[in-house]
């Protein structure tokens, strides 16, 4: 299954019911007067944000929703029956916004949570409503409002603590599986993985926490090369990042280049992304001359002016993640940065 991130589709609430035009012919009752009942109103447009869901796949091809329309009042002053909402279940993170204008209408971000994107329309008087002194055997109703008609666009952004950065190949996929339950496909190709993998972190250090890798990023991602903007966009809301570096080809010219690359593609795609927090760690620790490469790139980093607001700690982290080598170090200092994180978001409310 392809990861679709972006879906543009149509919604239409329910019409209301037509009102009922009824006089009132019962025996001994000669003069029983008006008696239609109002429609019912039409079905709402519900969006709920469902933990089950992960992807937006399913509007590809179901581009077009409805609700249903209420139903006609009848005779004995009977209202029809409203329409049912029709309860549409997107992925935790999925933005709703006018795909005419852009504006954002809601931002789903919390499970379980609803928004009603469109209402229903109200349905018709029936005819006893129009009953007046001067005019007492009214025989007309009002129709049904028609409901609403919607082009919406949906965009998913992950919801991740932790983001796994790199250049193809830097070993974020099996770091994942390691690290998590998560089984993603590895291979040592480019662009092996082609939809971000999201697992659960289970620690002994604190609180769990969900880590995505980001796949497809290469020089020139922001303007669209490789897999392009499409999975920068999912890094914007996670709170720490790991920048993975494959320390078996690093450089010796230019230790930090694949350092630099990635990070000259975060900053000219947003600069708040450029400001996050990253943690730099030295993956392929196992592979024989890892180490002189390692030392190079240690060096290199220590001599450059880095911001230091925006990096977790000066400390290069090294890590096998095929032998577990610094695997539980580097989830050490990762719940740590999250707890510190998370304090200074509380002391900021």
């Amino acid at each position: 299954m392809k990861f679709i991130d972006e879906a543009i589709i149509t919604v239409q609430s329910g019409n209301g019911g037509r009102g009922c035009v009824s006089l009132r012919r019962e025996k001994f009752i000669p003069r029983g007067g008006p008696d239609g009942g109002d429609g019912g109103d039409g079905g709402d447009i519900i969006f709920k944000a469902s933990s089950h869901k992960r992807t937006l796949y399913k509007f590809r091809h179901q581009k077009y929703s409805r609700a249903e329309n209420g139903a006609g009042g009848q005779g004995q002053q009977k209202t029809g029956r409203a329409g049912k909402p029709l309860v549409i279940e997107v992925p935790v993170g999925t933005i709703i916004s006018d795909a005419d204008t852009g504006q954002i209408l809601h931002d789903l971000i919390d499970p379980e949570e609803t928004y009603a994107a469109a209402k229903g329309g109200r349905g018709g008087r029936g005819n006893k409503r129009f009953a007046t002194s001067t005019n007492r055997t009214p025989r007309f109703a009002q129709p049904g409002e028609e409901g609403q008609t919607l082009k919406l666009k949906l965009e998913l952004k992950l919801l991740a603590d932790i983001g796994i950065i790199g250049l193809p190949n830097a070993g974020k996929s099996t770091l994942i599986s390691v690290i998590s339950s998560a089984t993603p496909k590895i291979a040592d190709y480019p662009f092996t993985t082609l939809t971000p993998n999201l697992g659960v972190v289970q620690n002994d250090f604190g609180e769990p926490f969900v880590v995505a890798d980001i796949p497809g990023l290469v020089e020139g991602a922001h303007e669209g090369t490789g897999l392009g903007i499409r999975f920068l966009k999912h890094i914007e809301r996670t709170h720490i990042l790991v920048h993975m570096i494959d320390a078996a080809v690093i450089d010796q010219e230019d230790p930090l280049h694949a350092f630099r690359t990635i990070n000259r593609e975060l900053e000219f795609f947003s600069q708040s992304l450029a400001k996050k927090i990253q943690v730099p760690v030295l993956n392929k620790m196992d592979i024989t001359g890892a180490d002189k490469m390692a030392a190079a790139f240690q060096t290199a980093f220590g001599q450059t002016a880095f911001d230091q607001t925006a990096l977790g700690s000066s400390e290069v982290m090294q890590i096998s993640a095929v032998t577990g080598m610094g695997v539980k170090k580097l989830i050490l200092k990762l719940s740590q940065l999250l707890e510190k994180s998370d304090e200074e978001q509380q002391l900021s409310v």
